[in-house]
């Protein structure tokens, strides 16, 4: 009588370890953006659920048609490996792969079933498999591989909770191929936004032989190139004097930067604030010959004289023998100059200024490569100076390139937040009405199986009070049996039954709330049923474990009016903020080591009746203040690789902010637990709506 109950509850336990085992793996899908990661884990934790002899992926390989290869496994002990046994391409009949893309399961028991080709009967042999079961990989609409479950020592009878556990399993896998793609799809275009950024830049820098040329490139400020470039070239050419001279609109003109050496002057001081470089004078009369310094109008009265003709530079080695009138000496005096080189910068076809290098001490032989690099850095400087003119338009560019990236992330995140939620959502509403209807039957059941119980116990009272003196064979049934233990444990037996039954009543009916299929728009929802259920679902991390105490959940709710909201979206947000908390807990006392008590904190109240206030309070690790300015950005963690995706925070944000309208902000210290406070209106805004 006893044994039966007992046999159920292992099945009872059997079948929570495949639901533990699919909660660890969604887990890993939802924490992870490796595919790789994920099917080592997924195959691993089948195999010891199952206790099977090996648990594989086949991936097809579109150009080979229904070929393939195995590229992941987890074999038991005496069992080959398929991934080490070199045996080329794996291939698979023309109908097995029809019926794979109809989205259908294989279970076979045992391969000798007659139903099953000779073909296939020798594959699988060829494999030492003698009982399997077969789940198509759907990636999108396309067949994209097979999970496979292998009994290699026996034939095997699949339990329908196996098979619909490898389906699940199998559905999930799919979900993280499409999961990844999306990613990919995020990282593509990510960086072509990088590239529409360095196209915004100016035209890039010529190479040349000078370090001058290189500094130049450094900067888009014109002051700083100026320096730089005039600085740079009169240290490489030896010279005492480089100038940039710029032509107003008007054709006069000014220097408007120099590096020159000690003991010289300035040809930046107010005195020579526009006196204009000439190349040549045809007549200067007696009273501009009289002034010191000379100023003379030749370059504005020519609009920049030869230089506008096409000339790129001039080159005087000794100003004294190169033939110039008394006028153009003396202009050249008051510089200090007896050489010089001249280079004309333009910007695009326009001549913007000119750039001179001036010997002070002499005469001079300019050598060829000096002129050439005084010619390259002109034609540097006028791309420069161009540069500098789009810098303004390049700042806006990039404004709305940073704006359009976020904006990406920020929908590639709700796409892949909608496709988990979506296939989240199913599951757990297929879960909990699969479990309802037998919890229902055994539920209903137990009370009239108690009050059997008890009719038999009266009647057993009821026969013992009118034949006292049993015969030796039932004495001896009584003794071994121990019927005063049975009547006593046995309702106690109904009551846990009972009260399990009752648990796992509510727990689906919490599975219900969290889901919410049916309310796919906004209507009024009691939100502390929202955080009720989401503590339900979350029940087992929450429990003490070894070396791991309970987390203590303390509730402080206000009373507050139903809010009209999208509660799926609102659940899943106390998911992921609740889910922060415990690994930020669990983090304080693994890493830590310190001895406290953990603790969650949930509070509610209705601020100045128009908005409610949900606080949700740890005091586990804490966020530095350099970390929480980021906390809400798309893909941004501070888990350990494969621990996180770095969307749970960035899709609340989403949910809370653009969806409904509220505010989200993280209070917290490094080491002080941390505090997220959600405002949300208790009607929609008509943004949101």
């Amino acid at each position: 009588m006893i044994q039966i109950p007992l046999l159920k509850l292992q099945q009872g336990e059997y079948k929570s370890e495949m639901k533990t085992v699919l909660s660890r793996v969604i887990t890993r899908i939802r924490e992870s953006l490796d595919t790789d990661t994920i099917f080592k884990f997924t195959v691993q934790e089948v195999r010891q659920i199952l206790k099977a002899d090996r648990v594989v992926v086949f991936r097809f390989a579109p150009e080979l048609g229904c070929k393939g290869k195995f590229i992941y496994e987890d074999v038991a002990d005496g069992c080959s490996s398929l991934l080490t046994v070199q045996l080329g391409e794996h291939s698979f009949s023309e109908d097995f792969t029809r019926f794979d893309q109809q989205g259908l399961i294989k279970a076979l028991t045992d391969i000798s079933d007659k139903r099953i080709s000779n073909c296939h009967v020798q594959m699988l042999e060829k494999y030492q498999v003698r009982a399997n079961i077969a789940v198509p990989l759907i990636k999108g609409k396309d067949v994209w591989g097979l999970f496979c479950v292998h009994q290699c020592s026996s034939y095997r009878q699949w339990d329908t909770s196996e098979i619909e556990f490898v389906q699940l399993i199998a559905e999930y896998l799919g979900i993280a191929l499409q999961q990844s793609d999306y990613i990919e799809q995020v990282k593509a275009q990510s960086t072509q936004l990088a590239q529409v950024k360095a196209k915004a830049k100016a035209v890039e820098w010529q190479k040349t032989i000078a370090i001058a040329i290189e500094k130049i490139r450094q900067s888009l400020d014109l002051e700083t190139i100026f320096r730089t470039s005039t600085a740079e070239i009169r240290k490489l050419i030896n010279t005492d004097r480089v100038a940039i001279y710029r032509f107003n609109p008007d054709w006069s003109g000014e220097f408007v930067y120099e590096s020159v050496g000690e003991g010289w002057i300035s040809l930046i001081d107010e005195q020579f604030r526009r006196p204009e470089l000439q190349d040549n004078i045809s007549e200067c009369s007696a009273k501009d010959l009289a002034k010191t310094p000379v100023i003379d109008t030749y370059l504005q009265d020519t609009q920049g004289g030869r230089f506008t003709k096409g000339e790129v530079y001039r080159v005087c080695h000794d100003i004294y023998n190169a033939g110039f009138s008394d006028c153009y000496l003396k202009v050249l005096e008051a510089y200090q100059a007896k050489a010089y080189v001249i280079i004309a910068i333009y910007h695009g076809q326009k001549l913007w200024g000119l750039l001179a290098a001036y010997q002070n001490t002499g005469m001079r032989d300019w050598q060829e490569d000096e002129v050439y690099l005084l010619t390259q850095v002109g034609t540097q400087l006028g791309v420069a100076i161009q540069q500098a003119e789009l810098l303004a338009q390049t700042q806006r560019q990039k404004e709305e390139i940073a704006q359009t990236l976020k904006e990406l992330k920020e929908t590639q995140s709700q796409l892949i937040h909608s496709e988990k939620m979506a296939s989240l959502g199913q599951l757990v509403a297929g879960i909990a009405h699969e479990i309802n209807n037998p919890i229902s039957f055994i539920y209903g059941n137990i009370p009239y199986v108690n009050e059997h119980t008890e009719d038999l116990f009266k009647l057993l009272e009821i026969y013992q009070k009118n034949y006292p003196h049993p015969t030796a064979t039932v004495q001896e049934q009584i003794s071994e049996f121990d019927l005063d233990f049975i009547a006593d444990d046995l309702p106690k037996i109904l009551a846990s039954m009972k009260m399990g039954a009752g648990r796992i009543s509510q727990l689906v009916l919490s599975l219900r709330t969290f889901a919410r299929l049916d309310e796919a728009d906004m209507k009024p929802v009691d939100l502390h049923e929202g955080l009720d259920s989401t503590l339900l679902i979350l029940q087992h991390r929450l429990q003490s474990q070894p070396n791991y105490p309970v987390i203590e959940v303390i509730k402080e709710y206000g009373n507050l009016p139903e809010v009209i909201c999208y509660a799926a979206q609102m659940n899943q947000v106390f998911m992921n903020i609740l889910n922060n908390a415990i690994d930020a807990l669990e983090h304080k006392i693994f890493r830590s080591k310190i001895i406290f008590t953990p603790q969650i904190k949930i509070s509610t109240k209705l601020i100045e009746q128009h908005t409610i206030n949900i606080s949700i309070a740890d005091n586990g690790c804490g966020i530095s203040e350099d970390v929480r300015s980021h906390i809400f950005e798309p893909f941004f963690t501070t888990k350990e690789p494969g621990k996180g995706t770095g969307l749970g925070l960035s899709v609340s944000y989403q949910i809370v902010v653009k969806e409904h309208g509220g505010k989200i902000k993280c209070i917290s210290e490094n080491g002080k637990g941390c505090e997220m406070c959600i405002e949300i209106p208790l009607q929609p805004l008509t943004a949101c709506s």
